[in-house]
């Protein structure tokens, strides 16, 4: 039996002149493609307007975190922190996603430095604070947390400025995101004393934050969104790529379909083509022995990011400054530089957007879009925008840590971060009095009414004060005894 297939009307309609057939295209079946494509835009245009309602009602604070003086946490108490932070995730059902317009919330981790002064600060929506001071209490008990004003708002939020100019850009993954940059724990070293052998590398931000002169400030933050576990199922595909290894057809509906499809086109296939019948070897995955080097480690960062509770994060940076004081390539290149030491050369790796979202034009209309470049980067930060730029990154809280983590004082010597004042115990009243250091001033931004300020200095007791008579104490506590010798030294 001859399949037959009548083509005459094909053939007419690609004889047809080009205008012709556009027009006969869309009247059979180019209007569907453009109703589904309008459809779905409105549909996107829906959901936006219902979220943008929604998040009018959404309220933010901005703590400021000051943890003791001697810290001796490494990053794995920060790692926790993010793992509390989890807890802030929530699935939305129909109702409140395309009626309410409810959207995950998201948070933002900042590290600024205004003028040389350092302060590590979390910005969060006003119902998860207490989440927020459980996850930093919970590692570090003497830390003390301090609602302070937004910092972004006392710089100019209108550009191009007389006064100030700024320079900043994202930072995006090299690789898929689902591969991990280097971590923390790449940075233990077992050589030396115990106390150095982690090499913090915060301690190459924290030294570039220390040196700002008057009239530069640099801001750094984290927007990081909780998410759910399905993006470890793509990470399992990106593995089993790696290892050719093929998965087996779904037994639904439709894989049914396409099995019975395979076996019909089979029958009909013409009998007169020349197709090798012999039954095809079954290919084998590779095995681990099979693999390269770079392979292997893919492998297993792969499994081993997807091992750990995972984020959408964006990481921006912004740089402002007077403009007779602004040094760029000091302050922006010091900051790549020090993003650079989490690259893995054979994995993934962070590197500035320098395409879209970096503060730099070539070609036409230069300055046009620099300015424009200018104001979205500096509207995306100062409304902590999680939609904002480029797509978000995906990173576990291991690599969380390793960006965003308080400094270890024994690698990190930083005067001006500012710390919280450890708990001591009251001195006797019999010992003389000594004059305390003095802590380094709080810029104006960070002054609030309840934040602790700077002790001040006690009052030396003179030297020609009368001792407290204790022998007089315990006369009045009941003790009879005779009076002391009069030798005996006061």
């Amino acid at each position: 039996m001859d399949l037959v297939i009548n083509t005459a009307g094909i053939n007419q309609f690609f004889n047809l002149p080009s205008e012709r057939m556009f027009w006969v295209f869309m009247a059979n079946l180019g209007w569907l493609m453009i109703a589904i494509t309008f459809l779905i835009g409105m549909r996107r245009v829906y959901l936006f307007w219902r979220q943008l309602h929604w998040k009018k009602s959404h309220q933010h604070l901005l703590l400021a975190i000051d943890i003791p003086k001697g810290n001796e946490q490494t990053p794995k108490a920060v790692e926790n922190m993010f793992t509390y932070l989890g807890g802030a995730h929530a699935t939305q059902n129909f109702f409140e996603k395309w009626f309410i317009g409810e959207f995950q919330k998201s948070f933002s981790y900042e590290i600024v430095s205004q003028e040389g002064y350092t302060q590590f600060l979390i910005w969060t929506p006003v119902e998860f604070r207490n989440l927020i001071e459980s996850s930093v209490y919970s590692q570090y008990p003497d830390a003390e947390i301090t609602e302070v004003d937004d910092y972004t708002q006392t710089m100019p939020q209108h550009w191009p400025n007389e006064e100030y100019d700024l320079w900043g850009c994202e930072f995006i993954q090299s690789a898929s995101k689902y591969y991990p940059i280097k971590s923390y724990l790449e940075f233990e070293h077992p050589i030396g004393p115990s106390e150095l052998q982690f090499k913090d590398p915060m301690a190459s931000l924290m030294d570039l934050c220390g040196s700002l002169r008057q009239g530069e400030q640099l801001w750094m933050q984290m927007i990081i969104t909780p998410i759910g576990f399905d993006w470890i199922k793509e990470a399992d595909r990106l593995a089993d790529k790696i290892l050719e290894r093929r998965k087996k057809p779904r037994r639904d509906l439709f894989g049914v379909g396409l099995e019975a499809l395979g076996e019909l086109s089979e029958v009909v296939y013409p009998i007169w083509q020349d197709v090798d019948r012999s039954p095809k070897k079954e290919e084998k995955p590779k095995s681990m022995m099979e693999l390269s080097p770079k392979e292997k480690r893919q492998l297993e960062g792969l499994q081993f990011k997807a091992s750990k509770l995972g984020f959408d994060i964006k990481t921006r940076m912004v740089y402002v400054a007077k403009k007779e004081v602004m040094n760029v390539k000091k302050v922006v290149n010091g900051f790549i530089g020090y993003i650079k030491q989490f690259t893995a050369m054979d994995l993934n790796a962070l590197k500035p957007d320098l395409d879209k979202t970096a503060t730099r034009t070539a070609y036409f209309f230069k300055e046009m879009r620099l300015l424009e470049k200018k104001r979205r980067i500096f509207r995306n930060y100062v409304k902590r925008s999680n939609t904002g730029g480029r797509q978000a990154g995906l990173m576990n809280i291991e690599e969380l840590a390793t960006l965003w983590h308080f400094p270890v004082e024994a690698n990190v010597k930083s005067p001006l971060i500012q710390r919280a004042p450890g708990k001591k115990a009251d001195a006797p009243y019999s010992l003389p009095l000594a004059a305390e250091e003095k802590t380094q001033e709080l810029p104006d931004i960070f002054k609030t009414n309840n934040r602790p300020v700077p002790p001040s200095l006690p009052e030396e007791t003179p030297a020609t004060a009368n001792p407290p008579d204790l022998f007089q104490a315990e006369a009045d506590l009941g003790h009879k005894e005779a009076a002391p010798p009069s030798n005996l030294p006061t």
